[in-house]
Protein backbone atom coordinates (compact mmCIF):
# COMPACT_ATOMS: atom_id res chain seq x y z
CA UNK A 1 0.00 0.00 0.00
CA UNK A 2 0.90 3.42 -0.94
CA UNK A 3 2.35 5.66 2.12
CA UNK A 4 1.61 8.90 0.24
CA UNK A 5 1.99 11.56 2.92
CA UNK A 6 5.67 11.54 4.60
CA UNK A 7 6.14 14.39 7.61
CA UNK A 8 9.41 16.57 7.42
CA UNK A 9 10.65 19.01 4.63
CA UNK A 10 11.70 17.44 1.64
CA UNK A 11 14.20 19.53 -0.36
CA UNK A 12 12.85 21.60 -3.04
CA UNK A 13 9.96 19.93 -5.61
CA UNK A 14 8.35 20.41 -8.47
CA UNK A 15 4.14 19.52 -8.97
CA UNK A 16 4.04 16.69 -11.64
CA UNK A 17 1.54 18.94 -13.57
CA UNK A 18 3.06 21.77 -15.36
CA UNK A 19 1.05 24.44 -16.70
CA UNK A 20 1.34 24.96 -20.96
CA UNK A 21 0.44 27.80 -21.90
CA UNK A 22 0.14 28.64 -26.02
CA UNK A 23 2.55 30.99 -27.67
CA UNK A 24 0.77 33.97 -27.60
CA UNK A 25 0.92 34.17 -23.89
CA UNK A 26 4.94 33.80 -23.45
CA UNK A 27 4.13 29.93 -22.19
CA UNK A 28 6.60 27.20 -22.08
CA UNK A 29 6.79 23.35 -21.68
CA UNK A 30 6.57 21.53 -18.35
CA UNK A 31 9.91 21.62 -17.20
CA UNK A 32 11.53 18.38 -16.25
CA UNK A 33 11.85 18.33 -12.84
CA UNK A 34 15.58 17.67 -10.98
CA UNK A 35 16.87 14.34 -9.75
CA UNK A 36 17.37 14.33 -6.25
CA UNK A 37 20.03 11.81 -4.43
CA UNK A 38 20.91 11.27 -0.93
CA UNK A 39 24.01 10.70 0.54
CA UNK A 40 23.14 6.98 1.35
CA UNK A 41 24.56 4.30 -0.47
CA UNK A 42 21.49 3.29 -1.20
CA UNK A 43 21.23 6.06 -3.40
CA UNK A 44 17.33 7.21 -3.18
CA UNK A 45 15.59 8.47 -6.27
CA UNK A 46 12.75 10.21 -5.75
CA UNK A 47 10.42 11.83 -8.75
CA UNK A 48 9.86 15.10 -6.92
CA UNK A 49 6.12 14.72 -7.19
CA UNK A 50 5.79 11.31 -5.15
CA UNK A 51 8.86 12.09 -2.52
CA UNK A 52 6.74 12.92 0.48
CA UNK A 53 3.37 13.51 -1.11
CA UNK A 54 2.11 10.90 -3.10
CA UNK A 55 2.00 11.94 -5.46
CA UNK A 56 0.58 11.13 -9.21
CA UNK A 57 2.51 10.15 -12.26
CA UNK A 58 1.11 12.23 -15.01
CA UNK A 59 1.28 16.09 -15.77
CA UNK A 60 -1.30 18.84 -16.17
CA UNK A 61 -1.50 20.20 -19.43
CA UNK A 62 -3.98 22.41 -19.77
CA UNK A 63 -4.02 24.10 -22.58
CA UNK A 64 -5.92 27.78 -21.08
CA UNK A 65 -6.47 29.88 -24.40
CA UNK A 66 -4.30 32.54 -23.66
CA UNK A 67 -6.22 33.27 -20.42
CA UNK A 68 -3.83 35.88 -18.94
CA UNK A 69 -5.63 36.45 -15.38
CA UNK A 70 -4.75 33.93 -13.17
CA UNK A 71 -4.05 33.87 -9.57
CA UNK A 72 -2.49 31.26 -7.98
CA UNK A 73 -0.94 30.45 -4.52
CA UNK A 74 1.42 26.83 -3.05
CA UNK A 75 2.50 26.18 0.12
CA UNK A 76 4.15 23.50 1.88
CA UNK A 77 1.38 21.24 3.80
CA UNK A 78 0.18 17.85 3.98
CA UNK A 79 3.76 16.70 3.73
CA UNK A 80 4.09 18.31 -0.15
CA UNK A 81 3.79 21.63 -2.31
CA UNK A 82 0.04 22.12 -2.60
CA UNK A 83 -1.24 24.80 -4.81
CA UNK A 84 -4.51 26.52 -6.21
CA UNK A 85 -5.02 28.22 -8.66
CA UNK A 86 -8.14 30.06 -9.92
CA UNK A 87 -8.48 32.04 -13.67
CA UNK A 88 -9.21 35.31 -12.47
CA UNK A 89 -7.89 37.72 -9.71
CA UNK A 90 -8.99 37.08 -6.28
CA UNK A 91 -8.70 38.65 -3.11
CA UNK A 92 -5.75 37.16 -1.24
CA UNK A 93 -8.32 36.41 1.61
CA UNK A 94 -9.72 33.51 -0.44
CA UNK A 95 -6.32 31.56 -0.23
CA UNK A 96 -5.85 32.56 3.07
CA UNK A 97 -9.43 30.58 4.18
CA UNK A 98 -8.17 27.79 2.13
CA UNK A 99 -4.74 26.90 2.81
CA UNK A 100 -6.08 27.55 6.76
CA UNK A 101 -8.19 24.61 5.91
CA UNK A 102 -5.57 22.86 4.25
CA UNK A 103 -3.34 23.35 7.61
CA UNK A 104 -6.37 22.11 10.22
CA UNK A 105 -6.38 18.93 8.21
CA UNK A 106 -2.92 18.50 8.29
CA UNK A 107 -2.97 18.88 11.78
CA UNK A 108 -5.35 15.91 11.61
CA UNK A 109 -3.70 13.50 9.38
CA UNK A 110 -0.06 13.98 9.46
CA UNK A 111 1.19 10.94 11.37
CA UNK A 112 4.72 12.44 11.75
CA UNK A 113 2.98 15.50 13.38
CA UNK A 114 3.38 15.33 17.81
CA UNK A 115 -0.06 15.70 18.59
CA UNK A 116 -2.16 15.47 15.47
CA UNK A 117 -5.17 13.08 15.74
CA UNK A 118 -3.60 10.10 13.72
CA UNK A 119 0.03 10.55 15.97
CA UNK A 120 -2.17 10.46 19.33
CA UNK A 121 -4.06 7.38 17.47
CA UNK A 122 -1.01 5.56 17.04
CA UNK A 123 0.68 6.23 20.61
CA UNK A 124 -2.24 5.07 22.55
CA UNK A 125 -2.29 1.71 19.96
CA UNK A 126 -3.46 -1.31 22.81
CA UNK A 127 -3.91 1.14 25.65
CA UNK A 128 -6.71 3.43 25.31
CA UNK A 129 -9.48 4.84 23.01
CA UNK A 130 -8.32 8.48 21.69
CA UNK A 131 -11.15 11.55 20.94
CA UNK A 132 -10.72 12.77 17.36
CA UNK A 133 -12.05 15.11 15.34
CA UNK A 134 -15.02 14.55 13.38
CA UNK A 135 -13.17 14.24 9.82
CA UNK A 136 -10.79 11.69 11.40
CA UNK A 137 -13.78 9.68 11.84
CA UNK A 138 -15.19 10.36 8.30
CA UNK A 139 -11.83 9.70 6.52
CA UNK A 140 -11.22 6.71 8.06
CA UNK A 141 -14.39 5.10 7.96
CA UNK A 142 -14.09 5.93 4.45
CA UNK A 143 -10.56 3.98 4.00
CA UNK A 144 -12.23 0.96 6.05
CA UNK A 145 -14.63 0.57 3.53
CA UNK A 146 -11.96 0.32 1.09
CA UNK A 147 -10.08 -2.12 3.55
CA UNK A 148 -13.84 -4.00 3.10
CA UNK A 149 -13.77 -4.36 -0.89
CA UNK A 150 -10.08 -5.15 -1.25
CA UNK A 151 -10.11 -8.23 0.87
CA UNK A 152 -8.80 -11.42 -0.66
CA UNK A 153 -9.74 -14.89 0.52
CA UNK A 154 -6.69 -15.35 2.84
CA UNK A 155 -7.43 -12.55 4.64
CA UNK A 156 -5.68 -9.87 3.84
CA UNK A 157 -6.54 -6.22 2.83
CA UNK A 158 -4.73 -4.47 -0.34
CA UNK A 159 -5.83 -1.60 1.29
CA UNK A 160 -5.22 -0.97 4.77
CA UNK A 161 -4.79 1.97 6.75
CA UNK A 162 -2.95 0.04 9.66
CA UNK A 163 -0.12 -0.42 7.19
CA UNK A 164 1.85 2.15 9.29
CA UNK A 165 4.77 -0.28 10.74
CA UNK A 166 5.45 -1.77 7.76
CA UNK A 167 5.91 2.06 5.67
CA UNK A 168 8.19 2.81 9.09
CA UNK A 169 10.13 -0.21 8.84
CA UNK A 170 11.87 0.03 5.10
CA UNK A 171 11.71 4.07 5.07
CA UNK A 172 11.30 4.41 1.40
CA UNK A 173 11.21 8.20 1.03
CA UNK A 174 13.60 8.73 4.38
CA UNK A 175 17.40 9.25 3.91
CA UNK A 176 17.47 5.99 5.49
CA UNK A 177 15.70 3.33 3.32
CA UNK A 178 16.43 -0.13 3.89
CA UNK A 179 15.40 -4.18 3.51
CA UNK A 180 14.08 -5.42 6.50
CA UNK A 181 14.87 -9.36 7.23
CA UNK A 182 12.15 -11.42 6.52
CA UNK A 183 11.82 -11.93 10.79
CA UNK A 184 11.33 -7.79 10.74
CA UNK A 185 8.73 -8.12 8.20
CA UNK A 186 6.95 -10.81 9.51
CA UNK A 187 6.55 -9.46 12.65
CA UNK A 188 5.10 -5.72 11.31
CA UNK A 189 2.83 -7.97 9.10
CA UNK A 190 1.39 -9.22 12.13
CA UNK A 191 0.43 -5.99 13.07
CA UNK A 192 -1.85 -4.84 10.12
CA UNK A 193 -5.30 -6.20 10.22
CA UNK A 194 -7.88 -3.31 9.68
CA UNK A 195 -9.87 -4.78 11.59
CA UNK A 196 -8.13 -4.17 14.48
CA UNK A 197 -9.79 -0.56 14.15
CA UNK A 198 -12.48 0.29 16.87
CA UNK A 199 -14.51 3.56 15.57
CA UNK A 200 -16.99 4.70 17.92
CA UNK A 201 -19.29 7.34 16.56
CA UNK A 202 -21.55 8.20 19.02
CA UNK A 203 -18.19 9.16 21.32
CA UNK A 204 -15.91 10.17 18.29
CA UNK A 205 -13.27 7.61 19.21
CA UNK A 206 -10.48 5.76 17.88
CA UNK A 207 -9.01 2.44 18.93
CA UNK A 208 -6.37 0.29 17.63
CA UNK A 209 -6.80 -2.30 19.32
CA UNK A 210 -3.36 -3.97 19.43
CA UNK A 211 0.00 -2.36 21.06
CA UNK A 212 2.61 -1.43 18.02
CA UNK A 213 -0.04 -0.83 15.71
CA UNK A 214 -0.04 2.39 13.63
CA UNK A 215 -2.28 4.13 10.72
CA UNK A 216 -0.92 5.99 7.98
CA UNK A 217 -3.96 7.21 6.15
CA UNK A 218 -1.03 8.74 3.17
CA UNK A 219 -2.96 6.91 0.62
CA UNK A 220 -6.22 8.69 0.81
CA UNK A 221 -5.86 11.66 3.44
CA UNK A 222 -5.11 14.46 0.36
CA UNK A 223 -7.74 12.88 -1.76
CA UNK A 224 -10.14 13.59 1.15
CA UNK A 225 -8.36 17.06 1.26
CA UNK A 226 -8.92 17.88 -2.34
CA UNK A 227 -13.10 17.19 -2.24
CA UNK A 228 -13.32 19.47 1.03
CA UNK A 229 -10.95 22.70 -0.90
CA UNK A 230 -13.53 21.48 -3.97
CA UNK A 231 -16.16 22.26 -1.91
CA UNK A 232 -15.57 25.63 -0.30
CA UNK A 233 -14.23 26.63 -4.01
CA UNK A 234 -17.90 26.21 -5.27
CA UNK A 235 -19.43 27.68 -2.11
CA UNK A 236 -17.59 30.61 -3.24
CA UNK A 237 -19.72 30.53 -6.70
CA UNK A 238 -16.21 29.97 -8.41
CA UNK A 239 -16.45 27.72 -11.91
CA UNK A 240 -12.96 27.08 -12.78
CA UNK A 241 -10.04 26.06 -10.65
CA UNK A 242 -7.25 23.41 -10.33
CA UNK A 243 -6.49 22.08 -7.19
CA UNK A 244 -3.12 20.08 -7.19
CA UNK A 245 -2.06 18.23 -3.58
CA UNK A 246 1.68 17.00 -4.22
CA UNK A 247 0.07 15.86 -7.74
CA UNK A 248 -3.59 14.66 -6.51
CA UNK A 249 -5.39 17.07 -8.97
CA UNK A 250 -8.68 18.39 -9.50
CA UNK A 251 -9.86 20.34 -12.22
CA UNK A 252 -13.12 21.82 -11.25
CA UNK A 253 -15.73 22.55 -13.98
CA UNK A 254 -14.06 23.32 -16.91
CA UNK A 255 -11.43 26.05 -18.67
CA UNK A 256 -12.91 29.54 -18.73
CA UNK A 257 -13.03 29.41 -22.84
CA UNK A 258 -15.90 26.40 -21.76
CA UNK A 259 -13.89 23.60 -23.20
CA UNK A 260 -12.48 20.63 -21.36
CA UNK A 261 -9.23 20.17 -19.19
CA UNK A 262 -6.80 18.30 -21.07
CA UNK A 263 -4.47 16.15 -18.67
CA UNK A 264 -1.61 14.40 -19.42
CA UNK A 265 -0.36 11.17 -18.37
CA UNK A 266 3.43 10.89 -17.79
CA UNK A 267 5.11 7.64 -19.76
CA UNK A 268 6.71 5.98 -16.69
CA UNK A 269 9.85 4.78 -18.64
CA UNK A 270 10.52 8.34 -20.59
CA UNK A 271 11.90 11.14 -18.91
CA UNK A 272 9.73 14.09 -16.76
CA UNK A 273 7.28 15.90 -19.07
CA UNK A 274 6.92 13.06 -21.98
CA UNK A 275 3.45 12.14 -21.94
CA UNK A 276 1.50 9.01 -23.31
CA UNK A 277 -1.48 9.90 -23.51
CA UNK A 278 -3.36 12.34 -22.22
CA UNK A 279 -7.43 12.86 -21.06
CA UNK A 280 -10.16 15.68 -21.76
CA UNK A 281 -12.56 15.86 -19.05
CA UNK A 282 -14.43 18.56 -17.41
CA UNK A 283 -14.76 18.58 -13.39
CA UNK A 284 -13.05 15.61 -12.40
CA UNK A 285 -10.31 14.49 -10.72
CA UNK A 286 -7.03 12.20 -11.44
CA UNK A 287 -4.85 10.42 -9.15
CA UNK A 288 -2.07 8.11 -10.45
CA UNK A 289 -0.02 5.48 -8.24
CA UNK A 290 2.89 3.63 -9.60
CA UNK A 291 6.14 2.03 -8.87
CA UNK A 292 8.80 4.42 -10.62
CA UNK A 293 7.25 7.39 -8.06
CA UNK A 294 9.45 6.93 -4.95
CA UNK A 295 12.08 4.02 -4.67
CA UNK A 296 15.45 3.13 -3.48
CA UNK A 297 17.71 0.82 -4.98
CA UNK A 298 20.56 -1.19 -3.72
CA UNK A 299 22.56 -3.98 -5.59
CA UNK A 300 21.50 -3.16 -8.95
CA UNK A 301 17.69 -3.71 -7.52
CA UNK A 302 14.99 -1.13 -7.33
CA UNK A 303 12.57 -1.11 -4.12
CA UNK A 304 9.15 0.66 -4.49
CA UNK A 305 7.16 2.68 -2.18
CA UNK A 306 3.69 0.68 -2.77
CA UNK A 307 4.14 -2.35 -0.33
CA UNK A 308 1.94 -5.58 -0.31
CA UNK A 309 -0.19 -5.90 2.78
CA UNK A 310 0.23 -10.15 2.45
CA UNK A 311 4.11 -10.29 1.28
CA UNK A 312 5.15 -7.30 3.23
CA UNK A 313 7.76 -6.36 0.09
CA UNK A 314 7.01 -4.21 -2.89
CA UNK A 315 3.87 -5.11 -5.42
CA UNK A 316 5.20 -6.86 -8.45
CA UNK A 317 2.46 -7.42 -10.45
CA UNK A 318 3.66 -6.05 -14.18
CA UNK A 319 2.51 -2.48 -13.42
CA UNK A 320 4.23 0.59 -13.71
CA UNK A 321 1.39 2.92 -12.78
CA UNK A 322 -2.76 2.75 -12.26
CA UNK A 323 -4.20 6.48 -13.33
CA UNK A 324 -7.96 6.73 -11.52
CA UNK A 325 -10.24 9.09 -12.62
CA UNK A 326 -13.25 10.27 -10.82
CA UNK A 327 -15.69 12.64 -9.33
CA UNK A 328 -15.01 12.25 -5.75
CA UNK A 329 -10.99 12.15 -5.12
CA UNK A 330 -10.97 10.68 -1.52
CA UNK A 331 -12.22 7.61 -3.40
CA UNK A 332 -9.44 8.32 -6.77
CA UNK A 333 -6.39 8.38 -4.16
CA UNK A 334 -7.69 5.29 -2.20
CA UNK A 335 -8.38 3.67 -5.49
CA UNK A 336 -5.08 4.22 -7.11
CA UNK A 337 -3.27 2.40 -4.57
CA UNK A 338 -5.54 -0.11 -4.41
CA UNK A 339 -6.08 -1.02 -7.80
CA UNK A 340 -2.29 -1.27 -8.01
CA UNK A 341 -1.61 -3.34 -5.36
CA UNK A 342 -4.73 -5.85 -6.77
CA UNK A 343 -2.95 -5.74 -10.02
CA UNK A 344 -4.51 -5.81 -13.81
CA UNK A 345 -7.26 -8.32 -13.43
CA UNK A 346 -8.59 -8.56 -9.51
CA UNK A 347 -8.20 -4.47 -10.02
CA UNK A 348 -10.40 -4.28 -13.15
CA UNK A 349 -12.72 -6.92 -11.44
CA UNK A 350 -12.96 -4.53 -8.80
CA UNK A 351 -13.74 -1.54 -10.85
CA UNK A 352 -16.65 -3.04 -12.63
CA UNK A 353 -18.64 -3.27 -9.54
CA UNK A 354 -18.74 0.41 -9.13
CA UNK A 355 -20.02 3.14 -11.29
CA UNK A 356 -18.61 6.25 -12.52
CA UNK A 357 -14.49 5.43 -11.74
CA UNK A 358 -12.80 4.69 -15.19
CA UNK A 359 -8.60 3.40 -14.93
CA UNK A 360 -5.86 4.03 -17.12
CA UNK A 361 -3.28 0.87 -16.58
CA UNK A 362 0.52 0.75 -18.16
CA UNK A 363 2.31 -2.22 -17.98
CA UNK A 364 6.40 -2.54 -17.46
CA UNK A 365 6.21 -3.28 -21.30
CA UNK A 366 5.46 -0.10 -22.29
CA UNK A 367 1.62 -0.80 -22.82
CA UNK A 368 -1.28 0.78 -22.02
CA UNK A 369 -5.07 -0.56 -21.47
CA UNK A 370 -8.21 1.68 -20.14
CA UNK A 371 -11.39 1.01 -19.15
CA UNK A 372 -14.29 1.92 -21.60
CA UNK A 373 -15.06 5.04 -20.25
CA UNK A 374 -11.34 6.09 -20.18
CA UNK A 375 -10.98 5.08 -23.63
CA UNK A 376 -13.84 7.62 -24.99
CA UNK A 377 -11.69 10.65 -23.21
CA UNK A 378 -8.78 9.41 -24.57
CA UNK A 379 -6.38 11.51 -26.90
CA UNK A 380 -3.07 10.88 -28.86
CA UNK A 381 0.48 11.71 -27.20
CA UNK A 382 -0.21 14.92 -25.46
CA UNK A 383 3.51 16.20 -25.81
CA UNK A 384 3.41 19.66 -27.60
CA UNK A 385 -0.13 20.17 -27.17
Amino acid sequence: MNSKTEGGKPPPLQSAFALLRCPPCGGSTPATPPKTESQNPCHIQCTMRQLYAGLLVFCLCLTLSCVQKQTQRADFVLGTICSIRFFKELKPELFDELFSRLYELDDIFNMNKDNSDIDRINKNAGIQAVPVKKECIELLSRALYFSEISSQSNGYAAFDPTIGPLVKLWGIGSDKPRIPSPDEIKEKLSLINWRNIEINQEEQTVFLTKKGMSLDLGAIAKGYAADIIAEKIREYGIESAVIDLGGNIFALGEKPDKNPYKIGIQNPLSPRGDYMVYVETKNKTLVTSGSYERFFEENGVRYHHILSTETGYPVDNGLLSVTIIAENSTDADALSTTIYALGFEKGSALLKTMSGIDAIFIFEDGSLRVTEGAEKILGKKAKGS
